[in-house]
């Protein structure tokens, strides 16, 4: 790759700052991590939002006295300053040629709780759900919800003062903050609260003398709706609002002020909850009947329509919820909260009644907790499902939170929707917090070409208008930021806009806190991610990436930054953000830093980056993005393209060669096993082998079995007598070489529950060694000599058994995008099955002999991930065991990962981080279920006495009537 990036030279060269001097001023002074390295600038370039811009560099502090050690010197440089959270903002306030402070990584502490006072004090990094959680022992909460809970921060949320579906009844941000520590640029730190106290004698006259002259323009100007995150907080300096500094700095974007530490008023978590989901025609019928349903006062009140319910099906998220829905074609979703079940009920039931006996909708009731949370799933999932509607245009931000009083909410969508028609947009789906008037959409703005972009900003524009004449706020919740703070005059006047920028002036004199944001604002039209000059590398690929119109580019774009892969707990994606609390060590930071590649601004050796390589380093190929994140960010095979390219030609890693090559060495080694066990076992030996073959020392390497599955398998040749036909058992590396026991214990469930057991004639891989460690041209070659062995029972239609989910997953996942086209990879692709989905197929009526007992499960990632594991839990639970399926996310092995030497201490993180403790608090006569090799490994590596299976051994101990 070569060539300075057509992004370089539209947006031209900066003048260069003396960013070294900074970076060495900043190590000194600094505790905590200072970065200016290209890959840090690249992952932290955008946010949730349509734009981009370059930081200047990272500061990660480890104490909010690092904090301001950093700002003093960033002011001695006269360097900017962007204080960010989870970098979740979807109007770029996260985006900024700053300096950035990010403190998620050491700054998430909760510092001080009083559950009589129901207060909290605690570090912005801390986030949402991780906080809450710690909260639930005492039955208490932060009111305020927004969808990327599990990694938006409290300072975030202050940031952009955060709403979600809790709002309704709890209020936005503003209404849970009791009192801030900030830190100004000029130094001065100080403790904000009701009042003025706690300010400078000097703030607090500028701040009165300001209340005092804007009073009335502010009462006039300001929207009086639930729902108006637009702007400063200035109504908080109204004598009747209480004269609140905390409550004016809350949704200030890091314009202001750093925001140290928070103190929050909590709220009980509610006894018991009810949902009521209203069906109605169409979604302007359903916002029509909000005020009906809000004179019943709901807890929550949510609106969806049809269009995203339809993509959520046909992505097939949140299928279960979307089955419970009542019939129509758009959906209220209102919950009433109760010190008891039975009054949650009523009162949901008195809503339901009135409002289908003056609307004729449609409707259900639900208290199950679990139906709840799957329903509440489909409401969260809208961003996943209008990202990409299949057959569309790909959809953005940019007008996706406006909202308008309650009771006009229908009058406003039959307006917005003719404006989008008059623009030929249409809405992927609306959608949003319909009891307070908030309205989200995404909608197919064209911002690669001039006339396109030029049509967003008109379109924006009318929207802001249309808004404002409804008495609305251009913004409900996601705040202004780049997106619509140039149209805030629209919306405010004149004489508000003057008061926002003297605000600035007070607390900012000088310009440096995330400038260009809210006053003085860049256009809404510039920085763009993408933009008229956007012509990305386009690199010739071994994957095909057909979700992606078969060009890389578009897959390393497919982040939208929502930033579910740093959720801290739950889902399988990201173990190794979990482990190392990095950015670029997320899904999404390694997105962007793919993103950069490909554009060569920062990021400017192409595939031999040594920044992309690290950020992938620790990326443990588990798959769970491709079914945890929203919109199906596949980093293992971005992974697997980027490593291929990256050694073409050039030395590998010892570990490529030695558990690259695995297949190979095993087939070698099981010929001779005794001798090469006792070898790779010996003390002094053992430590060598580990060291030329970058394996890390503290491995125990595997033992190869005497005798081959392969070997000793003799089938049964009473073909007549399987009344479910033929079936090809698959013997992957794992289960011939190391496990054959595995696959004999398939074959006898197998043939119990009546099928004819056979296997390949000849030695056969689905290349996943290869293709985990980047050797794609190896890994096709293998597969297509697979494919080549297979033919006679692809063309007999006959299924193949995989019981290693990885490999399962090649032949699902891998196989076809390797070699698009080819139809018998597809054929492979479709007649691949797990032992569960066959069974549940092929053979409804057979049940397993009753075992009784408990079984604790851990799935394999790309079980998780590709293959879905409902069809294996019901296998299970025919047993009579009680099962338990883990959500402990990855086993931290990962094939190769957890074995190569630099990657330990974050393989033993990932198992620490849920699913050791999950084993080790099991009781002793609980069987361990697992099964991936990969996590059997790692299970008895690190806790020997759980003694893992696979379900095939359980069940086959079963027909023997034996323990396993």
């Amino acid at each position: 790759m070569t060539a300075v990036s057509d992004h370089q030279r539209r947006s031209g060269q900066r003048t260069r700052l003396p960013l070294d001097a900074v970076a060495a001023d900043l190590t000194s002074a600094v505790a905590g991590e200072v970065r200016f390295d290209p890959g840090s600038r690249a992952a932290y370039s955008t946010d949730a939002s349509n734009y981009r811009v370059l930081p200047l560099g990272v500061v990660v502090p480890r104490t909010p006295e690092d904090a301001m050690a950093a700002i003093a010197v960033c002011r001695e440089h006269d360097m900017p300053v962007l204080s960010r959270g989870g970098g979740t903002s979807l109007a770029g306030q996260c985006c900024n040629a700053a300096v950035v402070l990010d403190w998620t990584k050491y700054c998430h502490r909760m510092l001080d709780l009083d559950p009589d006072t129901r207060t909290v004090v605690v570090e912005p990094g801390i986030a949402l759900d991780a906080l809450n959680h710690e909260l639930r022992s005492h039955d208490l909460m932060v009111g305020p919800k927004p969808s990327t809970h599990v990694s938006c921060t409290i300072g975030g949320m202050i940031g952009n003062n955060s709403c979600g579906s809790t709002a309704q009844a709890y209020g936005k941000m503003v209404d849970s903050v009791r009192r801030l520590e900030v830190l100004t640029y000029d130094g001065t730190r100080m403790w904000v609260g009701p009042g003025p106290e706690g300010l400078t004698d000097q703030l607090r006259d500028s701040l009165c003398d300001l209340a005092d002259r804007y009073a009335d323009d502010i009462r006039t100007s300001y929207p009086d709706i639930p729902r108006r995150v637009s702007g400063y907080n200035l109504d908080s300096l109204l004598p009747e609002r209480g004269f609140s500094t905390a409550k004016l700095l809350v949704g200030s974007e890091s314009t202001l002020v750093t925001v140290l530490r928070a103190e929050l008023e909590l709220v009980p978590i509610p006894a018991a909850k009810a949902l009521v989901v209203l069906g109605f025609s169409d979604v302007f019928t359903a916002a029509d009947a909000v005020p009906r349903v809000l004179r019943h006062h709901p807890a929550a009140l949510e609106g969806l329509d049809g269009r995203l319910v339809q993509l959520e099906h046909s992505r097939h998220l949140a299928e279960q919820a979307i089955q419970r829905l009542p019939d129509g074609n758009a959906w209220l979703m209102a919950q009433f909260d109760g010190d008891t079940q039975d009054g949650a009920d009523a009162a949901a039931r008195d809503m339901m009644r009135a409002v289908q006996r003056h609307t004729g909708a449609t409707a259900t009731l639900v208290d199950d907790p679990e139906r709840e949370a799957d329903l509440w799933s489909a409401r969260e999932a809208g961003l996943g499902a209008t990202a990409y509607p299949p057959g569309g245009r790909d959809t953005h931000e940019g007008w996706e939170d406006a909202a308008v009083p309650p009771e006009r909410l229908g009058d406003y969508l039959r307006d917005f929707e003719r404006l989008l028609q008059r623009f030929d947009y249409e809405s992927s789906s609306l959608y949003g917090h319909f009891g307070q008037g908030c309205v989200h959409t995404r909608i197919p703005f064209d911002l690669r070409t001039a006339d396109g972009i030029a049509r967003y900003r008109e379109f924006v524009t009318h929207s802001a208008h249309l808004v404002v004449d409804y008495g609305g706020s251009l913004s409900g919740e996601h705040g202004d930021g780049q997106s619509r703070a140039e149209l805030l005059r629209i919306m405010f006047g004149e004489r508000v806009i003057d008061a926002f920028g003297e605000l600035k002036h007070v607390f900012d004199p000088r310009n440096r806190m995330n400038p260009g944001k809210i006053v003085q604002p860049r256009p809404l039209d510039g920085d763009l991610r993408e933009g008229s000059a956007y012509r990305p590398w386009e690199p010739a690929t071994h994957f095909s990436f057909p979700a992606d119109d078969f060009r890389f580019s578009r897959a390393a774009n497919r982040c939208v930054g929502v930033g579910k892969c740093r959720g801290e707990s739950g889902g399988v994606m990201c173990p190794s953000y979990r482990a190392t609390r990095e950015e670029e060590h997320s899904t999404r930071g390694r997105a962007r830093l793919l993103f950069e590649m490909l554009e060569g601004d920062v990021i400017t050796e192409g595939w031999r980056s040594t920044e992309v390589r690290d950020a992938l380093d620790l990326c443990l190929a588990c798959k769970g993005c491709r079914s945890d994140c929203p919109v199906d960010v596949d980093m293992a095979t971005y992974k697997a393209e980027f490593l291929s390219h990256h050694y073409h030609g050039r030395v590998r890693p010892p570990a490529h060669y030695s558990m690259g090559w695995i297949p190979l060495w095993a087939r070698l080694a099981t010929t001779a096993a005794p001798i090469v066990n006792a070898v790779t076992h010996a003390p002094g030996l053992r430590r060598m082998i580990a060291r030329a073959g970058g394996v890390d020392p503290r491995r125990e390497l595997p033992r190869f079995a005497r005798a081959r599955f392969t070997e000793t398998f003799t089938g049964d040749e009473d073909l007549a007598a399987a009344s479910h036909g033929r079936v090809l058992l698959w013997p992957d590396t794992f289960t011939n070489n190391f496990e054959p026991a595995i696959g004999h214990a398939a074959a006898e469930v197998l043939t119990a529950a009546g099928f004819h057991v056979e296997i390949p004639d000849r030695t056969v891989c689905c290349g996943l060694t290869w293709i985990s460690t980047g050797q794609l041209p190896t890994a096709r070659r293998i597969l297509k000599r697979t494919l080549r062995i297979l033919e006679p029972v692809l063309r007999e239609g006959i299924p193949v058994v995989v019981l290693e989910p990885s490999c399962a997953a090649v032949f699902r996942s891998d196989l076809p995008e390797l070699l698009h086209g080819d139809e018998d990879a597809h054929r492979l692709a479709g007649q691949t099955r797990t032992l569960a989905e066959l069974l549940a197929e092929r053979a409804p009526e057979w049940s397993p002999p009753l075992i009784g007992g408990s079984t604790v499960v851990q799935p394999h990632c790309h079980h998780h991930a590709i293959l879905h594991f409902d069809q294996d839990r019901e296998l299970l639970a025919a047993t009579g065991a009680e099962v338990d399926v883990l959500d402990a996310g990855c086993c931290g092995l990962a094939g190769n990962f957890g074995f190569e030497r630099g990657h330990y201490e974050v393989s033993v993180a990932c198992a620490e981080d849920a699913l050791l403790p999950a084993l080790r608090a099991r009781s002793p006569e609980t069987a361990v279920v697992a099964d991936g090799f990969s996590c059997r490994t790692q299970i008895r590596h690190l806790l020997p006495e759980a003694r893992p299976h696979h379900a095939a051994e359980l069940l086959a101990a079963a027909i023997r009537g034996e323990s396993p």
